[in-house]
C-alpha cells in the first residue's frame, strides 16, 4: 500500500495553503508531519483523506488515481484531538460501530472489537460508557475505534493534545508498537519535536505550507537541510546570528569576534 502526492497544491479564497508537493507513504510507516500551527498540518491531512480535492495536482493510493473519491469510498480511519466518541453507546459499541456499518458478521465483529480492546487494554470497559471513562481511555477508545476498520491509511491529527502529561508519555510509547502490527500507513501531526523523536519513522518537516525536508527521523533531526527545517524540529528553540567573515575572522553581534576554524575557515568571505 502506497499513498502519492504529484505536484499536489490547495489554494483556499486565492490563499495558498499548501504549496504544490510530491510525497510518497509507504505501507506498514509511522510519518510524523511536524511544524508549527498553521503550517498546513491539517490541510495535507485532509487531502489524504478526500475531505478536500487538490486545486493542481492528483493523490494516488496503490496507484489508483483517487483525486475525486469521496471520503467515504476509501479506507481511511482519522483520530482528531477531541475525544471523538458516541456518547449514548457502550465502549464495546462505538468500537463496533464501524464494522456494523460494513455489514460484517455479529462473529467477525465480536472478534475484532476483543482484539482491539485487548490491545489499547480497553477490555475491562467494554460495558461503560465514554463518559465513564478518563479522557486517556476515551481517547484510546477513538483509537480503536479506527484500527477495526482495517483501515489502509490511518490519520491521527494532534491525538493526544488534549491528554495530561502523564497519559501523553504512555500514549507515545503505546502508538508505534500498536501501529506497527497493522501494516498500514500511518499520518501523525504534531508541533512538538520531542514527540516525533519518541515516535521515530518518518518526518515531514512543515513550514508555511511547504515541506521543507521528509526522510527517517533522526535524519531530519540531526541533518536538516537547512535553517528552517532546524527551526521546526528545535526543542529548545534553535539561535541564529547574521556572522559575517573576512579572513579568518567571523564577526558578529555588537563587534564581537571569533576566529574561522575548520569547516568555517573553508567559507568564503561575506555574510
Amino acid at each position: 500500500m502506497t499513498l502519492e502526492f504529484k505536484n499536489v497544491s490547495k489554494l483556499v479564497d486565492g490563499k495558498i495553503h499548501i504549496h504544490p508537493t510530491d510525497l510518497t507513504l509507504e505501507r506498514g510507516t509511522m510519518n510524523v508531519l511536524l511544524g508549527p500551527t498553521q503550517s498546513g498540518k491539517t490541510s495535507l491531512m485532509r487531502l489524504m483523506a478526500g475531505l478536500d480535492v487538490p486545486t493542481e495536482g492528483r493523490v494516488f493510493w496503490e496507484g489508483k488515481d483517487v483525486t475525486g473519491l469521496r471520503v467515504q469510498d476509501r479506507k481511511v480511519a482519522m483520530v482528531y484531538q477531541q475525544f471523538i466518541n458516541y456518547p449514548s453507546m457502550t465502549v464495546y459499541d462505538n468500537i463496533a460501530s464501524p464494522l456494523r456499518l460494513m455489514k460484517k458478521s455479529a462473529g467477525e465483529i465480536d472478534k475484532a472489537v476483543k482484539q482491539a480492546a485487548d490491545l489499547m487494554q480497553l477490555t475491562p470497559m467494554l460495558d461503560r460508557k465514554p463518559l465513564e471513562l478518563s479522557g486517556g481511555q476515551q481517547q484510546r477508545c477513538a483509537l480503536a475505534r479506527a484500527l477495526v476498520k482495517n483501515a489502509g491509511l490511518v490519520l491521527l491529527d494532534e491525538p493526544l493534545a488534549n491528554l495530561d502529561y502523564k497519559l501523553r508519555e504512555e500514549m507515545r510509547v503505546e502508538i508505534p508498537k500498536i501501529f506497527e502490527e497493522s501494516g498500514a500507513v500511518f499520518v501523525y501531526a504534531t508541533t512538538e519535536p520531542e514527540e516525533a523523536l519518541l515516535l521515530g519513522g518518518n518526518t515531514a518537516a512543515l513550514w508555511e505550507g511547504r515541506i521543507t525536508q521528509f526522510d527517517r527521523t533522526p535524519t531530519v533531526y540531526r541533518q536538516p537541510v537547512d535553517a528552517t527545517t532546524a527551526r521546526v524540529f528545535s526543542d529548545p528553540p534553535m539561535n541564529f546570528l547574521q556572522v559575517s567573515k573576512t579572513g579568518t575572522k567571523l564577526m558578529f553581534g555588537d563587534g564581537q569576534s571569533a576566529t574561522a576554524n575548520g569547516p568555517l575557515a573553508l567559507l568564503a568571505d561575506g555574510r
